[in-house]
């Protein structure tokens, strides 16, 4: 939301705008108000409820006055950075003269698809529904009629349509980072003759278009053997990404330049890790939330967090702030198989860790004596994506050459 207010001689307007919720998000539906125009209201008290393909979320007021102006209606759909309402925030807090409001603008919300004079209006059945709801049942396919409500008043929620959904597939894993750049699930087959990419996806290869256009995008890869990580893992009933999130940390901290953001010209370096982990919503794209002070956790810690905020990403539940800050990212498709890849940098982050399958092959060791042997050994191919305007080739490699040190040398 925004800040920026406009001032006048007894009264200043703190703008409340629609937030970003993450990479590919460009627009949130209001669901609720939950004050009206002449309300008092305090810095962070909730001031609307809000639902986009990615989160359904509150939205807390950026200050403390009374409510001036709604300039959003309940089920109206708008994009992000679009003032929703108004605060007055001057001494003595003179609310705006209060005007006749439309039905769905009060507290209480409606539940139907708005009509072309704002208003709302029911389905055929006479239950309402977001245009959130009716846009993924309609690209799904699914009969809102036959999926029972838990929102107020029996409201279909979007919660509920991908519950619906969850059902006739195979659950994911509880951890299933994605590569940043495209979602690994197909898009149903386009029909002869061609068809559309739908509005996520576009909005992704936006997003990425945008980072490659800005960023001086270069790709280092490195072997790592994976034995000790495969041995500490299974003892403590691990995935290996939590281990090599750990090992990152441990990077990061020798490499600190790696740790920043790059935003037009200005350069800077983060002492806390917040590690993003691409998670993937299968045909409803991707986000990247955040593991915020990571450096603080341990693997299991670390785990942990992933699997819940990974749980929580594909039941829409996640707060604006989880999916904000990261410091540095890390996507895994190699649980699909892949061995090498060139993800794309998550802006304004300067570099980003692919982590590769890994996979069982022969390779040359050498014992304490200078003998080389052949064994089998489980390997893995680390690359990294980083930004030539913050970086270059030699401190890259240092990075990895470092977190190639801290895998291998890992104390099981």
């Amino acid at each position: 939301m925004s800040s920026s207010s406009t001032s006048e001689a007894t009264s200043t307007l703190v703008d409340v705008t629609m937030p970003q919720m993450g990479v590919s998000v460009a627009e949130g539906t209001v669901v609720a108000w939950r004050v009206g125009v002449g309300d008092p209201i305090r810095s962070e008290e909730t001031i609307c409820e809000i639902s986009t393909d990615k989160i359904d979320t509150e939205v807390p007021s950026p200050a403390t006055g009374v409510v001036s102006e709604i300039l959003v209606q309940v089920d109206e759909t708008v994009e992000v950075g679009v003032v929703l309402a108004r605060i007055d925030v001057g001494a003595g807090g003179a609310p705006a003269p209060a005007t006749p409001e439309p039905e769905s603008a009060t507290p209480a919300p409606t539940n139907g698809a708005p009509a072309r004079n704002g208003a709302t209006r029911p389905a055929a059945n006479g239950r309402r529904y977001s245009p959130v709801v009716q846009r993924i049942a309609a690209e799904h396919d699914i009969d809102l009629s036959t999926i029972t409500g838990t929102g107020r008043g029996g409201r279909v929620r979007k919660q509920d349509v991908m519950a619906a959904l969850d059902q006739g597939s195979a659950v994911a894993t509880a951890e299933a980072p994605l590569h940043i750049e495209s979602p690994y699930r197909p898009d149903p087959v386009a029909p002869a003759g061609g068809g559309t990419l739908s509005r996520v996806r576009r909005q992704i290869g936006e997003h990425m278009k945008r980072s490659l256009d800005e960023s001086a995008t270069c790709t280092t890869w490195i072997e790592v053997d994976m034995s000790r990580i495969e041995a500490a893992r299974a003892r403590l009933g691990l995935t290996a990404l939590p281990l090599v999130g750990r090992a990152t940390i441990a990077a990061l901290r020798e490499h600190p330049a790696l740790n920043a953001w790059l935003e037009g010209d200005k350069y800077t370096r983060h002492s806390d890790v917040n590690l993003g982990i691409a998670v993937s919503l299968g045909e409803d794209g991707l986000i990247v939330p955040v593991v915020h002070g990571a450096h603080e956790l341990s693997e299991e810690g670390l785990a942990s967090q992933i699997r819940d905020l990974a749980r929580r990403a594909r039941a829409r539940q996640l707060k604006p702030d989880e999916v904000q800050g990261g410091t540095f990212t890390i996507t895994n498709p190699g649980q699909y198989g892949s061995i090498m890849a060139t993800p794309i940098i998550n802006q304004p982050q300067v570099a980003i860790l692919d982590l590769e399958a890994v996979i069982k092959r022969p390779v040359v060791v050498t014992d304490a004596d200078g003998n080389d042997s052949i064994a089998i050994r489980p390997m893995t191919i680390l690359g990294l994506s980083w930004d030539h305007r913050a970086l270059d080739g030699a401190e890259s490699a240092q990075f990895l050459a470092t977190l190639k040190r801290h895998l291998e040398g890992w104390t099981v």
